[in-house]
């Protein structure tokens, strides 16, 4: 269990706190990610059906946003797994 339960304290220092929508946000990237879309489209996705959290990505920002939600895809399918919510 300490294994865990250290994960989990490292996950949540690099995800941060996360307010209700910008959770909903994330999660539709994620979502569009999962269904085989590009992060720009996946971005793209997320931004039309939540405005108020939209990113806009650039040539400097892609990879570093690219990998933020490719980690928390990574996490959600390790919280999953551990039969925890997502």
């Amino acid at each position: 269990m300490d294994l865990i339960n250290s994960y989990l304290e490292r996950a949540s220092e690099l995800i941060g706190e996360r307010s209700p929508a910008e959770k909903a946000y994330d999660d539709e990237v994620v979502a569009g990610l999962h269904k085989g879309l590009g992060i720009k489209a996946a971005i793209n996705a997320a931004n039309a059906k939540f405005p108020d959290e939209a990113l806009q990505l650039d040539s400097k920002t892609q990879d570093d946003i690219q990998e933020h939600f490719e980690y928390l895809a990574e996490h959600k399918r390790i919280l999953e797994r551990l039969g925890m919510s997502g």
